[in-house]
């Protein structure tokens, strides 16, 4: 199973859940606190700003970052759930997780599991930058990017709620 939250639900959100694997997807990867009850090499802190295209003294997510994300992914053992999260838990750590549950399920629809996630959580707007990097990775032929769309926007709002993702 894995769990979506932001940074400030990243303990509460370990602690309910049992997690024994943490993804930080965010910029500042140095203020994030690595709960005690997960390991050190069970912690990926991957530095990147919510853009979706090169700007200027921002770190655009790449197929570098991608790649680690889905390595982190595949090293999880699934016997106690995974924490995917970023500063607001709403574009870098759902994109991360939705990359996530295609490749641990690689005949599932993509549709099914954007559909999974907009009934999880109303403001969950993946970055779609990081959804194209992964389409591609995962050889999905841009049907991630058209669940995206028929996903829709997610409703505006600061910081996301928890929320979780079946893998099957």
């Amino acid at each position: 199973m894995i769990h979506v939250c932001s940074l400030a639900a990243l303990p509460d959100t370990v602690k309910a859940t049992g997690a024994s694997h943490v993804l930080t997807v965010m910029a500042n990867v140095d203020q994030v606190r690595r709960p005690e009850s997960v390991l050190p090499a069970n912690h990926l802190k991957i530095s990147m700003d919510d853009i979706t295209e090169q700007m200027d003294g921002f770190v655009a997510p790449s197929d570098s970052h991608i790649e680690q994300v889905l390595n982190f992914v595949r090293g999880w053992d699934r016997s106690a759930p995974l924490v995917v999260h970023c500063y607001a838990g709403i574009s870098r750590s759902t994109a991360s997780a939705f990359a996530a549950v295609c490749m641990l399920n690689p005949h599932r629809d993509e549709i099914s599991i954007a559909r999974q996630i907009r009934a999880a959580s109303p403001i969950a707007s993946p970055n779609r930058l990081i959804v194209s990097l992964a389409d591609r990775a995962l050889g999905r032929d841009g049907r991630m990017l058209r669940a995206l769309d028929e996903m829709g926007p997610g409703n505006l709002m600061i910081e996301g709620r928890p929320f979780r993702l079946d893998l099957d």
